[in-house]
Parts: structure tokens; sequence; C-alpha cells
């Protein structure tokens, strides 16, 4: 073991995973600092990635170099587009997991980084010299020297699960819980607050009747997350729908006087979008029934995840209300359902580079910062990691906009907003959210990673070739003229209005019921002209006549970006004293000193500074 290293992640995690394999591939000497070597990227909670806004996440931090794409397509065993009835701004891929493989690919690939060393420990201490971290302190007594610490501990700190009256010390069920080490940095001055987060009992799929259960399988033709040449997905594998009913509910009811969060033993707040099995019966008395999605946890295994039936009510209580619901009659159980109290740092303490204001060089990612979810988390892993290596580096540090990546979004909405319960990601979060898509992350963000040497140049000409030939395809069919005769027959097969008249191909395609395939498939000339011209891929198709129909609304969304990107670019020093500043609002001046804004565009997001007092900060910043 070296004594000393560039970057020391706390916490194999998803975000402590991406931060140690992102600052090791910028060629930072990492240690990676965790409770158990067994579980790193451990699904904790279901065993899927992706989903509403995640999905976008995940291809995002793909393309900036990351892993979590790449081992999910390794290790998947369904998937789903999800809101394909909605516009392409809404759709999101979706992944069931197989969870042991999930997390063995993740430990592979950090230990083929040569960059990459490990210690399982964990740490109580950080060792801290004129303000700026140096070093951390083990429960071991060991202390390891570094430039700058990620801490990514997830719901370890002080850690406490709930099983109805039962309560004991645990990050996760069945592991420790990290002491002390929030005691250190309130005692450096940091700010620390309880969050709660749960999830439900699994089951031996074994003893399930799914006969009884809709069968939810994976798209006909999946799709994948990495942009990269993952390999193709095979032998998927279904999900089950069921649902709750009264019985179910009478029954969980009668373990509210002995529920920790009825009883007030939880004082954390846990996650509004994704509450448990009885505050959903609580909140939403007039519901009879409630969906219940049963995941098979991998190809493996016989073990299901119980999605939508978080409990932390005691255990009889979960079973014998289980038992009630249809296809569960005989259900065998392997554990319960369990809420987790945690320790998370309120976000506003960080710069936007994900480093803390109290303390130089010293990182937070993932639930530290108060957000749920394993892409949140790393997203955040991977910034913190980056930053990380950069800032020891005396580098610019990588700043994503809300108008570049849901990243950005996530990441500004954190540090300006802060949150009080967990924060997730939905796409109504992001105003750009048109330009934000799933399909072109490729697009927006792979010259970036280049640029800061996450990716190879190989990968950069890839994408380049890619969308040059979206260019072609998308100009030839704004040029291409198709007669009545070739286009009629394919309006009438889709219910659409014929034409007497010759029109483009692009124009056709405005249609909401034409799709190019439709074109590609019937019209024999644009068939040959596209394998000719090597136009025939599927993402090159999608994505031209994604630009054409949408090519309006995408445009006055890059407008009213570009006018914001003005604000942002009137940067605020970080040292700048907003109190010497009269014509402010007391109310402004104290939140633009807590804050302490990047940017004249971030003041604006802050609650509590009115567009007179963003007025009177322009002119004192431009004087």
């Amino acid at each position: 073991m070296k004594n000393s290293y560039d970057v020391i992640v706390v916490g194999a995690g998803h975000a402590g995973c991406e931060a140690a394999s992102s600052a090791a591939t910028l060629g930072s000497k990492v240690l990676l600092i965790t409770m158990n070597m067994m579980n790193m990227a451990q699904m904790s909670c279901n065993p899927s990635i992706g989903g509403i806004a995640k999905g976008q996440i995940v291809r995002e931090i793909d393309a900036l170099g990351g892993n979590t794409g790449i081992v999910t397509d390794r290790t998947m065993i369904q998937f789903r587009m999800l809101n394909r009835s909605k516009g392409p701004a809404m759709w999101s891929p979706r992944a069931q997991n197989d969870r042991i493989k999930f997390s063995l690919e993740w430990r592979s690939i950090l230990e083929t980084n040569s960059n990459v060393d490990f210690w399982q420990d964990f740490v109580v201490d950080l060792t801290l010299k004129n303000g700026k971290i140096i070093g951390v302190k083990t429960g071991m007594g060991l202390e390891f020297k570094s430039r700058s610490v990620v801490l990514a501990n997830g719901t370890f700190l002080n850690g406490i699960i709930f099983i109805g009256e039962k309560k004991f010390s645990g990050g996760r069920i069945g592991e420790g819980t990290s002491l002390n080490l929030t005691d250190n940095l309130v005692k450096s001055g940091f700010v620390s607050n309880r969050m709660k987060t749960g999830t439900p009992a699994r089951v031996d799929g074994r003893s399930l009747d799914f006969t009884k259960m809709d069968e939810q399988p994976g798209d006909e033709k999946p799709g994948k997350f990495s942009f990269t040449d993952t390999p193709p997905l095979e032998n998927q594998q279904s999900c089950f729908l069921t649902y709750t009913n009264e019985e179910v509910h009478d029954i969980l009811r009668t373990g509210f006087d002995r529920s920790p969060m009825y009883t007030g033993r939880i004082i954390g707040r846990g996650p509004r979008y994704c509450p448990s099995i009885e505050d959903k019966i609580d909140r939403f008395a007039a519901r009879n029934r409630h969906q219940l999605f049963i995941e098979p946890e991998g190809l493996n295994t016989v073990e299901f995840y119980v999605n939508g039936f978080s409990s932390s009510l005691p255990e009889d209580i979960q079973f014998k209300a289980l038992m009630k619901v249809k296809g569960f009659e005989k259900a065998k159980f392997f554990r319960p359902g369990y809420a987790i109290e945690y320790d998370y740092f309120p976000p506003e303490q960080l710069y936007n580079n994900l480093e803390t204001k109290i303390i130089e060089n010293l990182f937070f990612a993932g639930q530290i910062n108060g957000t749920t979810g394993y892409e949140e988390a790393a997203a955040q892993g991977l910034m913190a990691g980056i930053n990380a290596h950069l800032k020891i580096n005396n580098q610019k540090p990588l700043i994503l906009k809300r108008s570049e990546a849901y990243i950005g979004v996530l990441i500004d909405d954190l540090i300006t907003k802060g949150t009080e319960e967990p924060y997730r990601m939905f796409t109504s979060r992001a105003e750009y959210r048109l330009l934000l898509r799933q399909d072109n992350a490729d697009h927006r963000l792979t010259g970036i990673a280049y640029k800061h040497g996450l990716v190879s140049a190989d990968r950069l000409r890839d994408v380049a070739d890619k969308y040059k030939k979206v260019d072609h395809l998308t100009r030839f069919l704004k040029n291409q003229t198709l007669i009545p005769e070739n286009i009629n027959p394919i309006l009438i097969e889709n219910n659409s209005a014929t034409t007497t008249q010759k029109q483009k191909a692009a124009n056709v395609l405005l249609r909401p019921h034409v799709f190019l395939t439709d074109l590609i498939n019937k019209i024999d000339f644009l068939n040959s002209y596209i394998k000719m011209h090597s136009l025939d891929n599927k993402e090159i198709i999608a994505e031209a006549e994604l630009v054409i129909k949408y090519e309006n609304y995408i445009e006055k969304e890059q407008l009213l970006a570009d006018k914001m990107a003005n604000l942002e670019n009137l940067f605020i020093p970080n040292d700048y004293n907003f109190n010497k500043i009269i014509s402010l609002s007391i109310e402004a001046r104290e939140k633009l000193t807590k804050i302490k804004p990047s940017s004249i565009g971030q003041a604006t997001r802050i609650s509590g500074v009115s567009p007179a007092d963003i007025s009177v900060l322009i002119v004192y910043l431009r004087r």
C-alpha cells in the first residue's frame, strides 16, 4: 500500500465508483476506501437502472466517459424505452439488471485500472492543514495522505434501520454504519441533517403464482445505454404486474401503531415520489388498489423485488398483507422491507464543481448531498472525480450548464436551491428538455469529454461520423421530392389525408402518423439511396427523423438557451462581498452570501433574489 494519493474516494457505491474511475482515467493515483469490497456499486434497492429523466442521466454519464451505462448494458436482463407515446424529450430508457453481476462488473472495471488502489475500512476523520484537506483517518487507526478527497458515503453516515418497533445501526441491512465522521465534519463548520429512505421485501419467485399477474415483457427490439460497442441484449426476462387491494390495506393499517413513521421515531424526510406503502394508503385513502411491479433480481437467482411495497412496518404485518395480493398467496420471504435514516449535508455548502466551501479540495457526491437514486449518485460521483483531479492540477473545473445536460440541472438545483427531502431528477426540472434528449447525449457531451481527456480520439471521430451522416440524411430528405403515387399508399395505410401534389420527403414526415421507416420500406429509390450512402443505421434514421419532426421546436428552445447563456457568462468572483451593495434587499444579501453563486444566471434561480436585485447586481459587477 502507498501512503499518499492524489485522490481518496470514500465509499464504493455508485457515486464512489464513478468518482474513482473518472479521476483515475484522467491520471490521478486513487485510493478507494470501502467498508465491504464485496458490495461495490451495490443495487441496494431495486435492480434497475434508468427511468424517467434518470435514463437521460445515464446516457450523459456514458457520453462523458463514465461506466454506468457500460455496466448496465453488460448486465441487463430487460430493456424498455419509457414514454414512447409522448414526445422525444420524454423518452427515457430503463433496464432491469442482474444485481450480483452489476456489482462484479463494476469491481472488474476498477480493478483493471492500474491507477486505482483499494482499502477495506471506514473513515472516521479528515486531516486538515490551513483549511485544506491533506488526508483521512480510518477506523483501523491508519492515516492516508491525499491532495483531495471525495466523500461518497451513501446512507452509511450514522445510518439507523427501522422495522416496526425494532431499530439497529446499519447503512444497509446486514452491514455496519459509519460513525464519528459526521461529528468531525460538524466541528469543522458543516451543517448536517437527517433523511430517510426505504426498500421493499424480497421474495422467493418459486413461491409466486405468475399466472395471476400481468406479464410485462421488454421491448421487442431492445436498445441500450452506452454509445460504445456493448453487446446486444438477448434472452430478456419479464417483469410482472399485480395490485394491492382493500384487504391488504386493512391489514397494513393494523400495524400503524407500531410504525416508526407514525410514532415519530423517524425524523428524517423520505422521498416524495417513492413513498412507502403505508404512506400511500394513508395519503391516497380513496384509492382501493396500488400497482406492484414484481422484478427479477438476476438470471441465476429466484429472488424477486416487490417494487411499490417499500415499508418499515413490522415484518409480520408486511408478510400477512403481501400474502393477500394476487399471486402471493403462498409467498415465501427472503427478508422484510425496512426504512433507513441517515445523515446528509445540505448541498448549498458546495460550489458548482461539488467542492465544499468550508474545506478546500474536499468534494461531496451522492446521497451525502441529499439525493436519491443510483443515477443521480453516479452523475455526481463522475463530476466530483473529474473536478477533484482538475483542482489539484490547477485546471479550470468542468461545469455543465443547464442547457447542456441533466447533470448540469441536477448540480445547479442542489447547490442553488438545496433540498430538505431526497432529490430525484424529473424531466420537468429541466427547462431545456427538448435539447437534453436521451438520444443526443453523445452529440452534446463527447466533445467536452474528449477535451478533458475522458474519451479517446477514436470515440470522438465515431460521434462526428454519426452526426455527419445524420446531417446528410436530413438534407437529402429536405431536398427530395416525392410524387403523390409514392406518398398516398403510405398515407392511406397510416390513416392520414391523401395529397394531389408533389411534396418534399421531410414535409411528409411532419405528419404525426408517418414515420421515416414507412417511407424507406415502401419507396424503393429512397431505400436504395440510403443503403448506397451507408445511412441505414437505425440510430441515424431515428435521429434524422426526430430532427425533421421537431426542428422548429428545437430551434426555439435553443434561442431561449442562448439568451440565458448571456447571464450564465456574467461571472461572480467567489469572494465577492454582497453586503457592500446597499441597494440589494436584505434577503438578497443574505441568500447571495450563503449560496455564493458563480454567475448572474445562477443568482436568478435563488429563491428570495428578485429581478430588481439582479439588475442592481449586474450594474455593480460591470463597474
